[in-house]
Parts: C-alpha cells; sequence; structure tokens
C-alpha cells in the first residue's frame, strides 16, 4: 500500500512558507534600508567633487557671516534633495559632470575673491549648484535600497560637510586665517578646473 501522501507535504511546504516568509521580507527590508541609508551618506565623500564644492558653501557662508552662514547650508541640501528625485525619477538633466565643476570653480572663486553678493543672490547660486549635485546622487541609488533613507543619507553628509566648511571658515576672523580661507578658495576653484578638463574631456 502507497502510504505516501503529496498533499500533506504540500500543506507542510506552504505551511513553512507562510511561518518564514514574514521573516524573509523585513530582513530584506531591513538590508534595503540600512544599504539605503548608508550608501546615501557615503556617496557625497565618495566623490572628491562633492566634498569640495560642499566644504566650499560652508567656507562661504562664514565668510558672509549671518544670515548666509546658515542660510546658504540650508538651501543647498534643501535643493539637492530636489534635484536627488530628478535624478531617482529620470528626468533628463544635461551637463551634471560639467555643473558639479562649475560649481567647485565659481564656489571657489567666491571664497578666495571674498565676494559678497546680496543674501538672496547668493541664495539662488547655491541652490542652482545643488541640483547638479542631487541630481547625481539620485542617478546611484543601489538596486533594492530605499530611496528615501538613501536620500537622508546624502542630505545628512552633505550637511556635515557644510559644518566642516563653516568651522574652517571661521578662522577668517583671524588675519592668518583670513589668508588660509582665501588660500583653499583658491585651491576648491583649481580644482574645479581639472574636474571641468576631465568632464569636457570625458
Amino acid at each position: 500500500m502507497n502510504t505516501h501522501r503529496p498533499w500533506k507535504l504540500s500543506v507542510a511546504g506552504w505551511a513553512a512558507l507562510l511561518l518564514f516568509a514574514p521573516a524573509t521580507v523585513l530582513a530584506h527590508q531591513e538590508i534595503g534600508q540600512i544599504t539605503g541609508f548608508a550608501s546615501g551618506f557615503l556617496h557625497p565623500i565618495s566623490g572628491f567633487d562633492h566634498v569640495l564644492a560642499m566644504v566650499a558653501v560652508g567656507l562661504w557662508g562664514a565668510v558672509l557671516g549671518s544670515p548666509a552662514i546658515w542660510v546658504l547650508p540650508v538651501a543647498f541640501p534643501v535643493t539637492m534633495a530636489f534635484g536627488g528625485l530628478m535624478g531617482l525619477l529620470g528626468v533628463p538633466l544635461p551637463g551634471i559632470e560639467i555643473g558639479i565643476a562649475a560649481s567647485a570653480i565659481v564656489l571657489g572663486i567666491m571664497v578666495l575673491a571674498q565676494l559678497r553678493p546680496p543674501l538672496w543672490a547668493a541664495a539662488i547660486l547655491v541652490a542652482f549648484f545643488a541640483i547638479f549635485h542631487g541630481y547625481a546622487h539620485g542617478k546611484e541609488l543601489p538596486e533594492g535600497a530605499s530611496a528615501l533613507l538613501y536620500s537622508f543619507g546624502f542630505v545628512v553628509a552633505t550637511g556635515l560637510l557644510h559644518l566642516v566648511g563653516i568651522l574652517l571658515g571661521e578662522a577668517h576672523r583671524w588675519a592668518v586665517g583670513r589668508q588660509a580661507v582665501r588660500a583653499a578658495g583658491g585651491g576648491v576653484a583649481l580644482a574645479g578646473l581639472f574636474f571641468l578638463w576631465q568632464a569636457v574631456a570625458a
């Protein structure tokens, strides 16, 4: 007599699947969330062009003083998040690398020359360049990662880089520090020219 009963094995298999599926889904979501935030956080600091431009925003804000010292570091991440959304959605935006290189050149010159435009003009300039940086971040979303946490990660990293720039920029209060800040701005601008050359030659 055949005692093998496939339907019992099938029921047992379905029961096991129902028991383990939620845990598998949760594990996948947690991995996606961790990957999302970590990847987003590391993306800005893994590219020297991003790092220099974001530090330059903080430097320029410190040079301009209040309220620019906090307006510029707020305007950049907010607008960058919008650019990141454009990248995530695949909205066409030409000249990304050129825009990123130009941001380092222009912001570096602003710090080097200690230029002091009206606050609204400075904020618009910073926000304009932030779109290119955000778009570049948005396009690099890892497969299976949380888009929200990825975006949150690169916004947090950007804010910290701005803070580094602000802290370094505070040295402009002293004569020697002012020259050092201006030299840093010149270095950022020169690096931007190199990035631009790379972007055009690519």
